[in-house]
Parts: C-alpha cells; structure tokens; sequence
C-alpha cells in the first residue's frame, strides 16, 4: 500500500478517510471495552465522523493550523475522536496522564500556551487550581457534562451533536506540526518534544517490520495515550495499516487482561516490562486455562526487559517477548528485538531499516564493539522530533558530531546487538515513565517541614526503578507516620502518583556540590552501600 496519497501527509486522514477509502469503512477500528467490561465498536467509517465531528468542534472555537490544544483524560473512545480530529485541523495535539497533579498541568498547557483542554469532570477541578495561571486557555471542553456550564466549561457531546460529519482535512505536508509530548529531564521543567505529521512514515514502517501487523491482526497496545507508545503504536501506526485495535479502560488485573486476549482474539500484543513482571508474580494458575493459540507475539517497551521475563514466558505462554527501545524524541522504534531476529537475552536487539546506531563519548570519539559509551543515532528518520517547545538551544544540545546524544549508555556487541547499561543523566525510569527528580524536590520543599530534599532511582525488581526521596526537616519538625502520609499525597497531588516516592528517608543534610547543585550520585551511592567516588566538589 502507498501510504502517502497525493502528498497527503495528515495523520489524522490516513487513519480515518483512507482507510475507508481502501475499503475498510465497514471493518471495526476500534473495539472499546469499559472498566465495567461494556463492549462497544467503532468502524473506520465512524472513526471518520467522529473525528470529522471533532475537527469542526475546534473550527468553530477559533481553533486553526498550529495552535495547540490537549487532552487529558483517562482512556476513552473521547481520547482517539479529538486526537485525530485535531489533526486533521492541523492543530498540534498534546496528550496528558489523568493522574497528573496540578504543578504538572500547569508546567505543560503554560509552556505550550494551550488554547483549549479535552478532560473529564472529575479532573476540571486540578485544571481550575491553576487556571488564572494560564492566560491563553480559552476552553475546557469536559466530556461527561451534558450542557455547556459557561462560556468556556463546555460539554463535549453538546458540542459534538451539533458538528458536521462532514470534514475534509487540508492536504498537509511531512513537516507539519502534530504530536507535542512532554518529556522531564535531571533538572528544570518538563521539556515539550515536537513531532511532524511526517513521522507516520517511520511508525507504520516500524509497525509492519517490527511488530508485524497486517489488516488482518487485532491489536491490543496497553500503553496509556500520555505517553508516545500511546500515540504512536496505539493510534497511529495501527490505524494507518487498517488494523483492529482492542482498548480496554480498566487498570491492570491478571484474569481479565488474559480473558480479554482470550475472547477477543489478540494476534499481536505491545506492553510494558513492568506488567509482564506484574504477570510473572501471579500464580500459574491465572493462565493455565487460557487459550492464546491466536496470539502470534508479544512486545515489550519502556524499559529494559529482564531476561527472567523472556524465560517465564516462553514457558508459561509459549511466547518470546520481544523488546523494543525507542523514545519521545525518537517518536518510533528505533531498535528492537523482533520476530526472525534471534533474540539475546537483556539486548535491546538490533537497529531497524533506516537507523544508523553508535556508541560514541562524550568528546564525539565513536567506539568499538564492547566498550560502553553514548547511545547514538545519526539524525534523518521520518518520525524524529523537530524541536524542544521554547527550548531551541537545549535541543541543539542534543546533536554533536553529527549524531543525536539520547542520554543513554550502552555497549554493542560483535554482532551488532545493542545493551543497554543506563541512563547518562538522573531522570528515573520507574514502570516506564521518565521522572524528573527535579519535579519531585519542587513539590517536597512546598512543604512546610521539609528544608531540603534529593530525589534518586534505586533499582527495583517490579518498576525497574523506584523513586527514592531524601528529606532534611526543619528542626522544629520531626517525622512521623502523618508527615509521611502528607509528603506522599502531596507529591501525588502536585506531580503525579507514578511520582510518589516509594521510599521516604529522613537525612540530616542533603549532599551537594559547591555550586549548590544537588549530589545525587552520592544519595544513591549511599542507598545502595557503594563507593561514592570522587567528592572533592562536596559542600562542606
């Protein structure tokens, strides 16, 4: 199939309009099951209205080519009509986790200037916290309120009856604005990654050479929208091939991830290492019973994947697990283990087509096969971000020598296989989810007995990575069970609960260096019972 019609490059077309246009109308597109396990189809050709709906909603608010709006919402069949039919407008659409505290909304819509925001009832209230904050927001269009409560609170279904079905997207070229993900990293605020709508060409690349879908395949991705696996390989790239998706709207729960494998006959599943580790401490009998002769693979991303993991299913499942790494920035796979490549074990595997991988140092020296250094990619791939939102000089920091520095280590085998070793900053991967330790201080220190904080990853056998947090009280303060109880529930609330620290620990000073920045390779190396190195730069 010619995936690019005429030059029409519109991401939100090519999964929609297109797909009906190849004859796949009347094929269900979306198959939504509800946290209460209510079944609900969506073809192509009502993916199309819907999102055509969506789009004249925005047309008719004053939305047009370039303005950014969000959603922030917990899974729904709302999350995939307004993100294409966003798209389809040309406005860049960003995606939020709904368990985002309001310090995170507002870091986000504020720096990305956000006009308007898709969100449910029971989070309007984190939004209007910090709404006076937030001066270009224009609409909060809130899903699940059935009239208009103001000139800017409106109801989405309201909003919705009264739009066209009728929308054709304007032809839209590859360097288009599309996707905007934040990303945090070891210092400063969250850091907005900018896609183009030409990254559909690497994501439905990678979605057939790695993940092997074909219109036949029903695909169930079980990564939350928030985050680019989201919608990147659970809109995008399946859409684009006329694929079925499966999305389910609970939480995680052993029998009914495998009931829903079962009964709606998933070929090709994409999760994270840290459910499958969830999955492995279950017991056996969870899956004994379990049909999965319809399952062809299984994929995994967003952290290293344990050998262990790999071994439990292949034994348990009858299925290798494929890991794939990729990024934010990267907006596509970039590297993968994938079916008739033999897998290794804790590799991250192998480049895909069109990726140019290197181990380099940090003065640009590329190295030889096992010695550990930068991960690198030579720049060029369709779906690599164009820019951080308002951050150009931090973005050009990214690109030396000619390659993108991703911020992580890694090594290369003789035979090409990559390994991962770490990441060359402090930003925490726990369950998948790159963490600021930065954000996570701010909001400690907003507390009134907390002096000072430090915010590590320690290693952990479920997350990956939990989060750590170093506190020093004001003397006139002790710790308590109460104190904990307040410093978990306000770092959930300001951050986010995949922020909350799993670990508090009351210190008597926090290291930092001369310059007043925060030592937390010496925090770590003290958890851990290591060498802390070289500390001649130690504030005394």
């Amino acid at each position: 199939m010619n995936l690019i019609v005429n030059e029409q490059y519109n991401i939100g077309h090519i999964c929609t309009r297109q797909q009906c246009d190849l004859g796949f109308g009347p094929k269900t597109a979306l198959r939504w099951v509800s946290a209460h396990h209510e079944k609900t189809d969506y073809s192509f050709v009502e993916l199309d209205r819907e999102s055509n709906r969506f789009a004249n909603v925005l047309q008719g608010l004053g939305f047009s080519t370039g303005d950014i709006f969000f959603t922030f919402l917990p899974k729904a069949p709302e999350q995939f009509f307004s993100f294409l039919g966003g798209l389809k407008l040309q406005v860049i659409c960003g995606t939020l986790f709904s368990s985002f505290g309001e310090d995170a909304i507002l870091d986000r819509l504020g720096d990305a200037g956000a006009k308007g925001i898709v969100t449910k009832k029971s989070l309007v209230k984190k939004i209007l916290r910090v709404r006076d904050q937030l001066p270009k927001l224009q609409y909060i269009i809130v899903t699940d309120i059935e009239e208009h409560q103001s000139a800017d609170i409106l109801s989405f279904w309201q909003l919705m009856r009264d739009a066209s079905t009728d929308f054709i997207a304007p032809l839209t070229s590859a360097d288009t604005p599309s996707v905007l993900h934040y990303t945090s990293g070891s210092t400063g605020k969250p850091k907005g990654v900018l896609h183009v709508h030409g990254s559909v060409l690497h994501q439905s690349a990678t979605a057939v050479q790695v993940l092997t879908l074909c219109d036949s395949d029903v695909y169930w991705c079980t990564a939350d929208q928030g985050w680019v696996t989201g919608t990147s390989y659970g809109i995008i790239a399946p859409w684009t091939l006329g694929v079925t998706q499966l999305h389910y709207g609970g939480g995680y729960n052993a029998k009914t991830w495998f009931d829903l494998l079962e009964q709606e006959s998933v070929t090709i599943w994409y999760s994270a290492p840290t459910a499958l580790r969830m999955l492995l401490q279950e017991d056996d009998d969870v899956f004994s019973g379990c049909d999965l002769s319809q399952l062809r693979h299984i994929f995994s991303v967003g952290e290293p994947l344990n050998p262990e993991v790999i071994a439990w299913a292949e034994r348990v499942l009858g299925h290798t697990v494929y890991d794939t790494w990729f990024q934010t920035e990267t907006g596509g796979i970039m590297i993968s283990n994938r079916p008739g490549v033999t897998v290794r074990p804790g590799s991250m595997g192998i480049p895909v087509a069109g990726v140019e991988a290197a181990i380099i140092t940090d003065d640009g020296t590329v190295l030889g096969d096992g010695e550990q250094g930068n991960l690198c990619l030579k720049p060029g791939w369709p779906s690599m971000f164009v820019t951080y939102l308002n951050n150009t000089a931090v973005y050009g920091q990214k690109f030396r020598s000619g390659y993108y520095f991703t911020g992580d280590t890694a090594l290369r085998d003789q035979d090409g296989y990559y390994w991962f070793k770490g990441r060359s900053d402090d930003v925490i991967n726990t369950a998948g989810h790159l963490i600021s330790p930065f954000e996570i201080e701010s909001a400690l220190l907003e507390i009134d007995e907390v002096a000072e904080s430090g915010v590590i990853g320690a290693p952990d056998d479920l997350l990956y990575e939990k989060v750590v947090a170093f506190v020093c009280l004001h003397s006139r303060f002790e710790y308590s069970k109460q104190l904990e109880l307040k410093i978990r529930l306000h770092v959930s609330n300001k951050a986010s609960s995949i922020a909350t620290p799993q670990e508090i620990i009351v210190v008597d000073s926090i290291p930092k260096n001369k310059s007043g920045k925060i030592m937390r390779r010496v925090l770590k190396a003290l958890y851990l019972g290591e060498d802390a190195g070289d500390i001649s730069t130690l504030e005394t």
